[in-house]
């Protein structure tokens, strides 16, 4: 048997990872019938089909076999190639991440800046990803690390950094809610005006356990995919909503905002990742971006100081 044509096993990946033929020909450049022929002509020399071409396409077991061997042999060869990097000093490289939006405010303030001063020769390469996609993403290989909030365990990834980050009710200062000196009970919340990140974000999903496991139900006021929209929804004072407590750390030491923990456990136990994909080997320049993070950033360099504070208590 020839050895594979990397173009078509390209051209393979891309039409997964796009989820129709048309889609992955023109974020390639290419004419959907020139990658269908290549894709064709693959599938004739292997003797067997390798997408089941409907609506949305989807592999067989044998295109499963064959992107997974593509795959396994870029992260190789990715990875040689970064030792070879690493022979100069990390003067060359690229580290792609998954980020979610509650994750930016922190990560560009300062640890992303100093991280490209230290390495004037890497690129980073950043995609902004709700929970779902980021861990599709490094499962896909489309990138090498994810920033996580409240990420399921899964045993196709592996955990560098894990951090206490509790979800938090947050309100305006001079809300009702903001006086209480215990957690609040989650029916309590639903008598005040409301805003919800959807559910495919981490916190979105945190919320849907909390409230199955209660048994309760909301009607947000608002609903948003938006960290950002969240946050000015608090901000102008029309209504509260659930935010791990470093989201809005400025906001809270000038008093405009403030932070209540919440009687659910689901939510007080969450925590904040970074995850690549297990058995896959990590490039030096990913590996000295994971180690800068957890010296950086407040999200990856301790748990919460609400959690802080508590174990700190005699």
């Amino acid at each position: 048997m020839k050895p594979f044509k990397s173009r078509a096993l390209e051209y393979l990946d891309a039409a997964v990872h796009h989820g129709s033929l048309r889609r992955a020909a023109a974020q390639l450049g290419v004419n959907p019938s020139a990658l269908s022929r290549q894709l064709r002509a693959l599938e004739e020399e292997l003797g067997t089909p390798l997408l089941v071409r409907t609506s949305r396409v989807a592999l067989t077991p044998a295109g499963e076999l064959v992107l997974q061997h593509y795959r396994d042999q870029r992260a190789a060869e990715r990875a040689t190639l970064s030792r070879l990097q690493a022979l100069q000093n990390l003067e060359r490289g690229e580290v792609r991440i998954a980020v979610g939006e509650g994750f930016i405010a922190d990560l560009i303030s300062a640890p992303l800046q100093n991280f490209l001063a230290t390495y004037p020769g890497l690129e980073i390469e950043v995609s902004m990803a709700g929970l779902t996609e980021a861990i599709m993403l490094v499962k896909e290989d489309a990138v090498d690390l994810a920033l996580l909030y409240a990420p399921p365990d899964d045993p196709h990834l592996v955990s560098h950094i894990d951090r206490r980050q509790p979800l938090d009710l947050i309100m305006p200062a001079e809300h009702p809610l903001a006086r209480s000196p215990t957690p609040l009970p989650l029916a309590d919340i639903a008598d005040h005006p409301l805003a919800l990140i959807d559910g495919h974000t981490g916190m979105g999903q945190l919320v849907d356990m909390a409230l199955y496991a209660a048994h309760l139900s909301y009607r947000p006021r608002m609903k948003t995919n938006s960290v950002s929209v969240l946050k000015n929804f608090v901000r102008s004072g029309l209504g509260v909503t659930f935010m791990p407590e470093l989201t809005v750390l400025e906001e809270i030491h000038e008093g405009s905002i403030v932070a209540r923990e919440v009687d659910a456990s689901v939510l007080r136990d969450a925590r904040a990742r970074i995850v690549t994909q297990a058995e896959r080997p990590l490039t030096i320049a990913a590996q000295a971006f994971i180690k800068h993070l957890r010296r950086s950033m407040r999200f990856f360099s301790a748990d919460a100081p609400r959690v802080l504070d508590t174990q700190t208590l005699p």
